[in-house]
C-alpha cells in the first residue's frame, strides 16, 4: 500500500478533489498546494503578478501526478490569474476552475496576504498602507469566502480554510494593521461556519506562526528573527512543512468535526 492509498483509508485523502490555493505560486501557499497535490487533489494555483513562478508549481504537480499514475499523463494542476481583492477576478477564478475540471471546486485555501511595513505604531501608520492591508487580507478573504460559500460543492467535502495568522494571539506592537485585517479574517470564518448550516461545507482558519518564507524575512532584521527564535519553546522558526498537513488535515474528510475553528500552528509562540 503507498502512502496515498493509506491517507485515503484513514480519510486523509482528496481523491480527485479540485482545490483553488489562492497565494498558491510562492510561500506558504505554494507549500499548501503542493501538499494537497501529495493527496490526491486537483489543483487551481492562483497568482497574482508572478506567472513564472505559478508556472513552476503546476508544473511540479503534474510531474508528481505523473510519477504516481499509470494513466497516460494528464493535467491535474492549472494557474490562474486573479487579485483576490477584485470581486469581478475571483468570480472569474471559480469559472476557470470550474472550466477546466468540469464542475464545482471541493476546496478553497486562501493563503494570498500582504503584510504591512513594521511600523513604531498605529499612531505612524499610513492610510495607503492600511488600505492595501485591508483590500488584500481583510476584503480578498471576504470576497472569496462569498464566491466560496456559493459555488463550493454540497453535500459533502467542502472545505474552506483561510489563512490567519497568530499575531491575533500575540497581539505584538508593530503590526497593528495587518493583526487587525486578520482578525477581521478569523470573526468572518467564525460565522460563515454557521451560516453553511445544511451545506455540509465546513469553514476554519488557520494561524501560522513566524515561518521562514521570503516575505518574514523581508520585514525583519536578523535581530529580530533571533528575538523570534528565542521566544519560541521550539527554539526555531516554523517551515512551510509546518503549516501544510494542518491544511491538508482541514482540506479531508476526518476534519469534518473540526468547523469554526481558529488552529494555531505556531509551535507554542502564543
Amino acid at each position: 500500500m503507498n502512502a496515498s492509498d493509506e491517507s485515503n483509508r484513514e480519510g486523509l485523502g482528496l481523491g480527485g478533489r479540485v482545490a483553488i490555493v489562492t497565494g498558491g505560486s510562492r510561500g506558504i501557499g505554494r507549500g499548501i498546494a503542493l501538499h494537497l497535490a501529495s493527496l490526491g487533489a486537483r489543483l487551481v494555483v492562483n497568482y497574482t503578478s508572478n506567472s513564472a513562478q505559478a508556472d513552476l508549481v503546476v508544473a511540479q504537480i503534474n510531474q508528481l501526478h505523473s510519477n504516481n499514475s499509470d494513466a497516460p499523463p494528464r493535467a491535474v494542476a492549472v494557474a490562474v490569474r486573479a487579485d483576490v481583492s477584485d470581486p469581478e477576478q475571483v468570480k472569474s477564478l471559480f469559472d476557470k476552475a470550474e472550466e477546466f475540471f468540469g464542475g464545482p471546486p471541493h476546496i478553497l485555501v486562501n493563503s494570498a496576504g500582504v503584510l504591512d511595513p513594521k511600523y513604531p505604531s498605529i499612531a505612524n501608520t499610513l492610510l495607503d498602507d492600511f488600505d492595501r492591508i485591508f483590500s488584500v487580507n481583510a476584503k480578498g478573504s471576504f470576497l472569496c469566502c462569498k464566491e466560496a460559500a456559493n459555488r463550493l460543492k454540497r453535500g459533502g467535502g467542502g472545505r474552506i480554510i483561510m489563512l490567519s495568522s497568530s499575531l491575533v494571539g500575540a497581539l505584538k506592537p508593530g503590526y497593528g494593521a495587518y493583526t487587525a485585517s486578520k482578525a477581521a479574517v478569523e470573526t468572518m470564518v467564525k460565522i460563515l461556519a454557521k451560516e453553511l448550516k445544511g451545506t455540509r461545507i465546513t469553514a476554519n482558519c488557520v494561524a501560522p506562526g513566524p515561518i521562514a518564507t521570503e516575505m518574514f524575512f523581508a520585514g525583519n532584521s536578523e535581530d529580530d528573527v533571533k528575538k523570534v527564535v528565542e521566544q519560541c519553546p521550539l527554539e526555531r522558526l516554523g517551515e512551510v512543512q509546518d503549516v501544510a498537513p494542518v491544511v491538508g488535515f482541514l482540506a479531508s474528510d476526518a476534519s469534518e468535526w473540526v468547523n469554526g475553528q481558529v488552529i494555531r500552528a505556531n509551535g507554542g509562540y502564543v
